[in-house]
């Protein structure tokens, strides 16, 4: 099963990145995203090479995201697909026996997620965040409670990340709901104590 913590990498320039994520790597995360918009596919690929190799040295699961071509190339462990990317179908003849999440922000996409039968889920946003250039509703821990509520009384058991400007003190309140894990980037990111913070993290996704 995979980490129930998922750090999304970001950073002001694409090296940044891949700084970023060595650092969290070298701090204790298994659960990796790269995530580049707007960059050449070419250098994307370079990029994702970078990481997967750092993702290795770590033994922590490496996905790509939005890119099959990408993460094909760098032989990634996953592909992370948005709602108006690759269809899920295409995505698995293209890169067969890997993982593959998708992107959810209501419950009517969660349904189409489960349908799709992706791997895990990552339904958001939480609350506003400056990382998603057109964010859609926030869901708050209410949107949670409901869209697992309603998982529930359809039988749907794919896994759930909670995503979008998650702080510390939110993580036991969204844990609470059900939720399986928490997709983080700037709380990460932005810490001084990476350490610690992921081992604080760990001890309320673990033991909720």
């Amino acid at each position: 099963m995979l980490h129930k913590l998922h750090y999304i990498s970001q950073g002001a320039t694409p090296n940044e990145h891949i700084k970023n994520i060595e650092s969290v790597l070298n701090a204790g995360i298994k659960l990796v995203q790269l995530r580049l918009k707007n960059i050449s596919e070419e250098m994307y690929i370079d990029l994702g090479h970078k990481a997967k190799e750092l993702c290795n040295k770590h033994q922590a699961v490496f996905i790509i995201n939005d890119n099959v071509n990408v993460a094909r190339s760098c032989n990634a462990d996953a592909v992370h697909l948005g709602l108006n990317d690759m269809s899920v179908l295409e995505a698995r003849e293209l890169f067969p026996n890997k993982i593959i999440g998708g992107t959810a922000n209501t419950f009517d996409h969660i349904k189409q997620r489960c349908d799709e039968k992706v791997d895990y889920i990552g339904l958001g946003p939480f609350r506003f965040t400056s990382t998603k250039e057109k964010l859609s509703p926030i869901l708050g821990i209410e949107g949670y409670q409901n869209s697992i509520q309603k998982m529930k009384n359809e039988n749907l058991t794919t896994p759930i990340y909670a995503i979008g400007g998650i702080e510390l003190k939110d993580i036991e309140s969204i844990i609470n709901t059900g939720v399986y894990g928490i997709a983080v980037s700037g709380l990460l990111t932005h810490s001084n104590n990476k350490e610690n913070l992921i081992k604080e993290i760990n001890k309320i996704l673990y033991h909720a």
